[in-house]
């Protein structure tokens, strides 16, 4: 997490925050935050000690206490379960047990990197690709250089680029060099013609592509017409659920093109401000970021009176503190605000009363981004790409793939083409079983539907959803009940705990869903688990506690004969549970 927010308390003109930054100034200086240093931040902010430890002990990335000298965390959500990473969790506890006080193992939520499956971090360094062997002699090292005083420097992450790097070839991106940059604005700026944008973007039909698919030009026009004295634009590029990892090639590679997306939106909705919401793991995406706003702001795009236009309008990017539930849209937020990252009831709708209570534009990384390629390169141009369905999409596809990766595919295709010519197909001598269309939200479908098109319609009328493209395959080796807990256990982590349908709910599914896959099953478990699904979906605040259930809803649909087997025969063809060798 890095110092960001430095311009917001003067600029953006709401309530003054940075205890994140306070917050993280002692973290980088001790490793840690003492309680005596909240009550320092307290004092000097004006305000009560537990004000502040409310906010600092509900992110992951603050702690409260010294971390051990050797802090392994390992990802065992979706993909990286795949993998064997609960088994390679176990087993680093096992090797280092007679070293309780000087390495403590544990998980840690997906971080974002699923196409090098499986993911492990030592004293926050990412490293990627591991096997067993590999995790152990690291942390061996690590072990080593704390004795001697030296540092570790060699975790593994993307390759460095410089802003404006074209990277490779994209078929969304109307730019043919750095020159062309930021065309789309400059025009809107000196034109005005606001109406004409949104009118593209109508006939162009764009959506929101970070999982709801809503129309993008109804949300921009609700908060064009919301009344208030500031308005705000808010990207969310937090994506946290496993298995998503577009957001973090598009911010790579594509930086200016999502930062224009914003400026434009702002020029529509007339904001004076707005904020690119990352996640902390993301760091090379987040130095791109900054670096490219910055060279924005030096063309004389940002500011005030933008090309003489009296339109002014700035921008920042800010590091989020971690946590799942940030990605839903109040949640975030809150976060800007300063505040825990928890849901907000609805109404009023964010166009209406967002941040700050101001009326705000928030949408997705790729939805910017396809304003921008709707608008360069035409609405007809971006219906015409895809096949049977109108645009382009970015896709991660990771799990058991020969090539992991994002791709920027048509609409329209079908997943089996996604996966076999784009993705490499299945692992060599391995047979798929089934499939996750965006990560746990969307629930598993199975290899029968592979042939179903990349379609936001046609997906939901299987009961689940295109979403944000978060493609997980899974083959033989993996069982769908234990993928179902796996997923299921995501969301018990990451809940807020605001509401106790989610926070209890959660929970109960879990060890239902545990006791299942270790042998115990009881008479009038089935009919529990519908009604606390029901429950969940009724009465939960936000998304997380809605969504929960699906996983296990989707195998029990899709998979009745894996459910028949391990509830009644004590059997899991793939050898995971009941004590099998992945659990």
């Amino acid at each position: 997490m890095e110092e960001s927010q430095g311009r917001r308390n003067s600029d953006a003109g709401g309530a003054p925050t940075g205890v994140f930054e306070d917050l993280h100034h002692v973290q980088s200086r001790q490793g840690f935050i003492p309680a005596t240093e909240l009550e320092r931040i307290a004092e000097r902010r004006g305000v009560a000690v537990r004000e502040v430890h409310t906010v600092a002990s509900f992110y992951p990335y603050f702690r409260l206490k010294p971390p051990a000298p050797v802090d392994v965390r390992v990802c065992d959500d979706m993909t990286c379960h795949l993998y064997g990473s609960h088994g390679m969790k176990a087993e680093l506890e096992r090797r280092f047990a007679h070293q309780a006080g000087a390495v403590r193992v544990r998980d840690i939520s997906c971080v974002g990197r699923c196409d090098h499956a499986p993911v492990v971090t030592i004293n926050d360094r990412y490293y990627q690709n591991l096997t067993m062997e590999q995790a152990s002699r690291l942390v061996e090292r690590e072990l080593a250089t704390r004795e001697s005083g030296e540092e570790a420097t060699d975790g593994h992450s993307e390759p460095p680029r410089t802003p404006g790097e074209q990277g490779i070839a994209l078929h969304c991106n109307p730019y043919v060099d750095e020159q062309e940059h930021y065309r789309v604005y400059r025009e809107l700026v000196q034109s005005g013609d606001v109406d004409g944008v949104m009118a593209r973007l109508k006939e162009g039909e764009l959506r929101g592509m970070g999982g709801a698919g809503f129309p993008t030009h109804i949300k921009w026009d609700g908060c064009r017409k919301s009344r208030g004295e500031r308005k705000y634009v808010v990207c969310n590029a937090d994506e946290s659920e496993p298995g998503t990892i577009k957001d973090r090639f598009i911010l790579q590679y594509l930086p200016h093109m999502v930062i224009e997306g914003m400026m434009v939106c702002a020029r529509v909705v007339g904001a004076q401000y707005g904020y690119l919401y990352i996640r902390h793991e993301y760091e090379l995406q987040a130095e791109i970021l900054r670096q490219e706003i910055e060279r924005a702001r030096a063309m004389g795009l940002l500011g005030n009176d933008i090309m003489g236009s009296g339109f002014s309008y700035d921008m920042e990017v800010f590091v989020s503190p971690g946590g799942y539930i940030c990605g839903e849209e109040t949640a975030l937020m809150e976060a800007i605000e300063g505040k825990r990252s928890e849901p907000r009831n609805k109404p009023p709708r964010t166009v209406n009363e967002g941040l700050w209570h101001s009326p705000t534009a928030l949408n997705n990384v790729e939805t910017f981004l396809h304003a921008i390629t709707i608008l360069g390169k035409g609405p007809e141009w971006y219906k015409g790409y895809g096949q049977g369905a109108p645009g382009v999409k970015f896709v991660g596809v990771t799990g058991h793939v020969r090539s992991p990766g994002v791709f920027e595919v048509p609409m329209g295709i079908s997943y089996r083409q996604l996966i076999e010519e784009y993705a490499g197909g299945a692992l060599e001598g391995k047979r798929i079983v089934g499939f996750a269309p965006s990560g746990p939200s969307s629930g598993y479908l199975p290899a029968e539907l592979l042939d179903t098109p990349l379609d936001w319609d046609k997906v939901k009328a299987l009961g689940s959803m295109l979403g944000s493209g978060a493609v997980v395959v899974c083959g033989e080796d993996a069982c769908m009940l234990d993928m179902a807990l796996t997923a299921v256990r995501f969301y018990r982590n990451e809940s807020c705990g605001k509401c106790s349908p989610c926070r209890i709910g959660t929970q109960k599914l879990v060890d239902l869903l545990e006791a299942w896959t270790s042998g115990t099953v009881k008479d009038g478990d089935q009919q529990m688990l519908k009604d606390l699904s029901a429950v969940l979906r009724m009465t939960s605040i936000c998304g997380l506690g809605q969504i929960a259930p699906a996983p296990i809803q989707s195998v029990m649909k899709h998979f009745p004969e894996v459910m028949r087997e391990h509830l009644e025969e004590r059997f899991c063809r793939a050898g995971i549970c009941f004590g099998g060798v992945g659990r």
